[in-house]
C-alpha cells in the first residue's frame, strides 16, 4: 500500500477502534459500525460494491453491508487495518493510492469531526496537493447538482469550477477542506463562502453535493 493511503487507512482504523460501534459519524444515518462495514464491503465484495454506482445493484449492496455491519466490530476494524485481499484491485499499489487516499481521508474526518472540539489536521503539502488534484478531476462530477454556480478556490488563487451557473458562490479554503465541502460535508468544512447571501444559504444547506 502506498504512503498516503496506508497512513489514512491506519488512522481510520485507530479512530474507529477508539470509538464505540454506535458512535455518530458525519455520514447521515451511519454509526461507526456502518461506516466500517462500508469500507470493508467496498474493498472485499466487488459483487456488492457496484451498488455504490449502479442503482440496480443498490439493494444487494444494502443487504451485504447490513450483513457485515452485524459482524463483531473488532473484526471489521481488523479487516480495514489489514487491507484488501490479494485478488482485490485495491491490492495494487497504484489503485490503492488513487482510490483509497481520498476515500480514507474523508472517512477519517467523518469520524473525527463528529466529535466536539475537533480542529483541522495539518497535512503535509504533498498530500494536500494530491487531494487538490483529485478535486480538480472530480469537481464537475461532485458539483453537478449544485443549486448555484460553484467555484472552489485555494488561498493561493488556484480554482476549480464545480458547477457553471448564476448566481455564483466561491468557496475558499485549503484543499482538504474544499474536498470535504465538495463531497457533501459542508457543515464540517473549514471554508469561507463568498457571493449572494441567499445563494450562500441555499448552497450551505444543500444535500446535493458529493457523489
Amino acid at each position: 500500500m502506498s504512503t498516503h493511503a496506508k497512513r489514512e487507512r491506519l488512522l481510520l482504523a485507530d479512530l474507529l477502534e477508539a470509538e464505540e460501534p454506535e458512535a455518530a459519524t458525519l455520514c447521515e444515518g451511519w454509526k461507526t459500525r456502518d461506516l466500517a462495514a462500508h469500507v470493508v464491503v467496498r474493498e472485499r465484495r466487488a459483487d456488492a460494491a457496484g451498488g455504490l454506482l449502479i442503482k440496480q445493484l443498490a439493494g444487494r449492496l444494502e443487504r451485504v453491508q447490513a450483513e457485515f455491519a452485524a459482524k463483531p466490530y473488532d473484526e471489521l476494524i481488523q479487516l480495514i487495518r489489514t487491507g484488501p485481499p490479494r485478488f482485490s484491485p485495491f491490492a495494487l499499489k497504484q489503485v490503492d493510492e488513487a482510490s483509497n487516499a481520498v476515500e480514507f481521508y474523508i472517512h477519517t474526518e467523518d469520524v473525527r469531526r463528529a466529535r466536539p472540539g475537533w480542529t483541522p489536521r495539518e497535512l503535509d503539502p504533498v498530500f494536500s496537493d494530491a487531494l487538490w488534484s483529485r478535486l480538480e478531476r472530480t469537481a464537475r462530477l461532485v458539483g453537478r447538482k449544485s443549486p448555484t454556480g460553484l467555484v472552489l478556490r485555494r488561498p493561493d488563487g488556484r480554482t476549480a469550477v464545480a458547477h457553471r451557473g448564476v448566481p455564483v458562490v466561491t468557496v475558499t479554503g485549503e484543499p482538504p477542506e474544499l474536498l470535504l465541502f465538495a463531497y457533501g460535508r459542508q457543515e464540517a468544512a473549514d471554508v469561507a463562502l463568498d457571493g449572494d447571501k441567499e445563494a450562500i444559504a441555499t448552497l450551505h444547506e444543500s444535500k446535493r453535493l458529493g457523489l
